[in-house]
């Protein structure tokens, strides 16, 4: 297999399997197990660093970076705290489909914000997508607010991170060095029953609480690999594995609800992502072989 392949089935395949981890976790509540993972987040990520040898980013480290990524890290701590609060809340399929809703949600973000010109059939995805939307809050009865905030979260920090001039781990360990103190700090003085201290705490959810940094910088470090080595069409449409996964684990391992109502409003949308994915990827074919032809004519 290509290398670049593999890792980007070990980043989206780690995160597609993460509701499984946390659901490990479920005696502990979701503030304790953010707030750990921001600490041994930090701790993975100043290792790697450490190994590395790679601090000297720190220097071009401004005033202006240090907003952006103060932005950024509140926008992660709403998306992380979502996120494993929806997985022990039982809302595993609902996460599912803000993770298939985030590509659409960058693509329109770029073009408000970013002044990238939606192409038609993008625009095309993104109305059927939000009469996805529109359906599941009709027939359900509810807005689907956790995949919503999963989305726009995501789809910000992803937005700030692009302006932000760090890369994935140089980003994590500034993200992670903003968040940690008030986290061990939170930890340390917040009295709360469910979260467990390293010292009185059980062997097994000690090990899986310290493991929240592995588990997260893992796939981190796979995906930057991955970037790397692929294009950004093969990285987007492997993406939906990661949302799959977590769809069938909610359906299938964990027994979550399924009806018909609910379907109808998938199915509208996994139509928009097939429909952006196709235009995406017939669109980078159609790029590739104009510049092969170029090279052709210039070297004639």
């Amino acid at each position: 297999m290509n290398r670049g392949l593999f890792y980007a089935f070990i980043a989206y395949g780690m995160w597609g399997l993460l509701p499984i981890y946390w659901k490990l976790l479920h005696s502990v509540s979701p503030a304790a197990i953010l707030s750990h993972r921001m600490v041994w987040s930090l701790v993975v990520v100043a290792a790697i660093l450490t190994a590395r040898r790679e601090w000297a980013w720190i220097r071009r480290i401004d005033r202006r970076a240090v907003l952006t990524f103060v932005a950024v890290a509140l926008l992660l701590i709403v998306n992380w705290y979502t996120y494993i609060w929806a997985i022990n809340a039982g809302f595993i399929v609902e996460s599912s489909l803000g993770y298939f809703i985030n590509p659409l949600v960058n693509v329109l973000l770029g073009g408000i914000f970013l002044g990238e010109r939606l192409r038609p059939l993008q625009k095309v995805a993104i109305a059927i997508a939000c009469g996805g939307v529109l359906y599941l809050t009709l027939r359900v009865g509810a807005l689907p607010w956790i995949a919503l905030i999963l989305a726009f979260s995501f789809g910000f920090y992803g937005l700030l991170k692009k302006t932000a001039g760090l890369n994935a781990l140089e980003g994590m360990g500034l993200e992670m060095s903003l968040l940690s103190i008030p986290a061990l700090a939170w930890l340390l003085f917040s009295g709360d029953p469910a979260s467990p201290s390293l010292l009185t705490g059980t062997p097994y959810i000690t090990a899986l609480l310290v493991g929240t940094g592995v588990v997260t910088a893992i796939p981190l470090l796979a995906f930057a690999a991955a970037a790397r080595r692929l294009t950004l069409t093969t990285l987007g449409l492997i993406q939906y594995l990661a949302p799959t996964l977590q769809f069938f684990i909610g359906v299938f391992l964990y027994g979550e609800a399924f009806t018909p109502a609910r379907a109808v409003g998938f199915v509208l949308i996994w139509i928009a992502l097939a429909l952006y994915s196709s235009e995406t990827f017939l669109r980078h074919r159609q790029q590739s072989q104009a510049r092969a032809m170029a090279k052709a004519v210039a070297a004639d």
